[in-house]
């Protein structure tokens, strides 16, 4: 069975995790698309289609790498839009933050997100971190088609 290849989404405002998070994806050798936004708007527009995005390929991501403190628009709020969408509800989220606070940790798992991660401090962790979430969720992970 031929296995369609999805982008994954990559919700970050800080360019440098971003661009580290990209770098680990490249090297895990993934044929994903990626894709960086720099913050929840930005995410929900690509997740639907509209504003920058309204030409963009249908199909949903793979994953979504969600940070939880962006601007505009914070990470637990588009993980909450992205539950209440029909569309969008079986879509794998992944925390990656730096936030070890139990409210951010128990607001996430409520909303429904797939996996939190805390963001290692450390440069290569962070690499291996990123390059897991790829590999499973990009390779491993078995999804139902879009309804």
């Amino acid at each position: 069975m031929n296995r369609e290849i999805h982008t994954i989404l990559i919700a970050e405002d800080s360019s440098a995790d971003a661009e580290m998070a990209i770098d680990a994806l490249r090297e895990a050798k993934l044929a994903n698309p990626v894709v960086h936004v720099e913050d929840g708007v930005e995410a929900l527009d690509y997740l639907l289609c509209r504003g920058a995005f309204a030409g963009r390929g249908k199909g949903n991501p793979a994953v979504v790498l969600l940070d939880i403190k962006m601007p505009r628009l914070d990470g637990l709020e588009v993980l909450k839009q992205m539950r209440e969408n029909e569309r969008l509800k079986r879509v794998p989220v992944v925390i990656l933050s730096s936030s070890r606070e139990e409210r951010d940790l128990a607001e996430s798992w409520n909303l429904g997100v797939n996996a939190y991660v805390v963001k290692p401090v450390d440069v290569s962790q962070f690499f291996g971190a990123v390059q897991v979430l790829g590999q499973f969720w990009a390779l491993l992970n078995e999804s139902p088609l879009e309804g």
